[in-house]
């Protein structure tokens, strides 16, 4: 099996919501995964002193997992999150004991299973984020803005470059209209 194919399981049943966040359990994506993959093995990174954290209080603390499939490994790192996705400070056993686990099931999706699921968990934070459109504008397939980068809904669109696929909103085209770009 590779990549595509492993990206294209889905393993939608199987993912929970918590908050506003989609994960999907440690034990269902290591089922899927084994599954595929039998031979399949991981490991949780430890130091000297066999703590399977590092850092410190004044930055938070990282965990790391190894997994590797017919000789190729990949590995990954997760901070120890609060369950808003927010780096904890003073983690407790129980902090850093699911830290791992989450970390575990984002290293199997480099291998492509549920990998859809972090799409955009790069993105700013919601702070940092435009107010997306009101729930009664429609929303144009997931088109955003060439400029700003929001969100396309029919309400806003004021253009489409079909050449190049690009969308504009209203906004930026009053700006480059204006002289702004």
């Amino acid at each position: 099996m590779d990549f595509k194919q492993m990206y294209s399981i889905n393993v939608n049943e199987n993912v929970e919501k918590k908050g506003r966040f989609k994960y999907l359990s440690w034990s269902h994506a290591w089922k899927w995964f084994v599954e595929q993959y039998p031979n399949a093995t991981y490991i949780v990174v430890k130091d000297e002193n066999n703590q399977c954290y590092f850092g410190n209080k004044e930055m938070g603390y990282m965990v790391y997992t190894m997994v590797t499939v017919d000789k190729i490994t990949h590995e990954m790192w997760l901070p120890v999150m609060d369950h808003n996705n927010k780096a904890i400070k003073n983690p407790d056993m129980m902090a850093i004991n699911k830290a791992v686990m989450r970390c575990l099931v984002k290293n199997l999706a480099m291998f492509g299973l549920g990998l859809y699921i972090y799409a955009g968990e790069d993105l700013p934070s919601e702070e940092d984020t435009p107010t997306p459109p009101k729930k009664t504008e429609t929303t144009v397939k997931t088109n955003k803005c060439v400029d700003c980068k929001t969100i396309i809904t029919k309400t806003n669109l004021a253009g489409h470059n079909k050449d190049t696929d690009e969308y504009i909103c209203k906004t930026c085209l009053f700006k480059r209209q204006e002289g702004g770009k």
